[in-house]
């Protein structure tokens, strides 16, 4: 995949109050996108019936979410005009408007350790576990050498199994048992098939070695070496509102996280919050949100306890600084990325060239999603500008149609109460 041009720009005027047709225009001028690519993210259909009979079995039809573009996102001095699927009202606008906000300070900072993925071989019935466990790292070469040769053409771009790991659990429920990771660079692919394809390879011999038998064969989707990390400074004064000051913002948004590092009540809000953020941008481009989901929550309790996945801090300037560290297990080749057209050209309009570089975009994207819901909720509640959005979902289960779904939205928001019953109000009287 080649980087669109660097002329692109993620700063679009007045994108929200277009119309979808002419957002589309904007955002395929502003991305470079061809033909093939506007009608791919345009109207249905966009997977045909036979394509998605293939990708998975008992095909009855399709489902669709709305695909939008969050804006002004620059990332390491570059902008980056983000695709996103999502069914949640204010997701989109919050991200847009937090990276505003944030391209004023300078954008977002990202860095992140090689695409290292691991698969796991459980062996059971071994009476000498330690033992075993030096007997594998013994042959640690033969291994890794056994496991490279089922992908020459990872091998050939740079990846490929790297290392072992042997951890031993003395007890279990089903006895001591050791288990070994493989350690693969998997390049840009998510990875799930180059390491399963790898552990059953091998694992004949490493129950050879070990002298018990194997059971499980599969990668682990707590891609712990596969990390990314985003970044954002931001001044007290890009921060102020019409009712508050930037730097009473700032202590609004420290104390809100300070409740989700302890405890994790809060911190399961607090993390589903970024996530708002980061499945939108996997599902369109056609990554598995799932791996990615139970990877972050994982990760969140590594310590032994759910914590935030975020910290924010005060430096002594007065500069808020957040950041998120997190794995990120994102693919350019393979599964949906390479079948769904819709995927291929979400991809095409983000502008990204490795797994590596869409990871990091959609770190700095959760990153967004938790500072506008801890600005909300420093500032004027979470619900308001929520349900302002939500407005437009409640006009149409009211009853409205074309243009009255617009009216019937404005007059709710304005009211404050944004029911159906009052929607019912406001559209009897149009």
């Amino acid at each position: 995949m080649t980087r669109a041009s660097n002329t692109i720009t993620s700063r679009i005027e007045n994108l929200r109050g277009m119309e979808p047709a002419e957002r589309l225009a904007a955002i395929a001028r502003a991305a470079g996108l061809n033909e093939a690519d506007v009608a791919a993210l345009g109207e249905p259909p966009t997977l045909p019936m036979t394509i998605a009979n293939g990708m998975i079995e008992n095909v009855i039809g399709k489902f669709e979410l709305p695909l939008a573009v969050a804006s002004n996102f620059t990332v390491n001095g570059r902008d980056y005009l983000v695709p996103m699927a999502v069914e949640e009202p204010s997701v989109v606008a919050a991200a847009s408007y937090m990276a505003r906000i944030a391209r004023g300070c300078g954008g977002f900072v990202t860095s992140s350790s090689a695409p290292v993925m691991r698969a796991q071989i459980q062996v059971l019935g071994i009476g000498d576990p330690q033992a075993a466990r030096h007997r594998l790292l013994s042959v640690a070469p033969e291994l890794i050498e056994m496991a490279n040769r089922r992908d020459t053409v990872l091998i050939e771009l740079g990846g490929g199994c790297k290392d072992i790991e042997v951890h031993v659990f003395d007890s279990s429920p089903v006895g001591p048992m050791v288990v070994m990771h493989l350690l693969v660079d998997v390049r840009d692919a998510m990875g799930a098939n180059t390491v399963n394809s790898m552990a059953e390879a091998i694992a004949p011999h490493v129950a050879e070695v070990t002298g018990g038998h194997v059971r499980l064969r599969i990668l682990s989707n707590l891609a712990d070496k596969r990390l990314v990390r985003a970044r954002v400074s931001l001044t007290p004064e890009a921060l102020n509102t019409s009712a508050l000051a930037g730097a009473d913002v700032i202590e609004g948004m420290l104390e809100a996280c300070a409740l989700a590092l302890i405890d994790p009540y809060r911190a399961a809000t607090h993390n589903k919050g970024i996530m708002n953020g980061i499945d939108p941008v996997v599902v369109a481009t056609g990554n598995d949100w799932r791996a990615i989901e139970a990877g972050a929550h994982a990760y969140a309790s590594r310590s032994g306890r759910y914590s935030s996945l975020t910290h924010w801090e005060k430096a002594a300037d007065g500069q808020l600084h957040g950041t998120l560290e997190m794995p990120m297990a994102l693919g350019l080749v393979g599964g949906a990325t390479r079948t769904h057209p819709a995927a291929q050209a979400a991809l095409r309009l983000l502008g990204v060239v490795s797994a590596q570089e869409l990871a990091e975009v959609t770190v700095a994207v959760g990153l967004a999603q938790n500072m506008a819901a801890l600005r909300a909720l420093a500032t004027e509640g979470i619900q308001k500008g929520h349900m302002a959005l939500h407005a437009r979902n409640i006009a149409i289960l009211a009853g409205a149609q074309g243009e009255k779904i617009e009216t019937v939205a404005k007059a709710l928001a304005a009211s404050g109460n944004v029911s159906v019953d009052k929607a019912r109000e406001l559209l009897d009287g149009i």
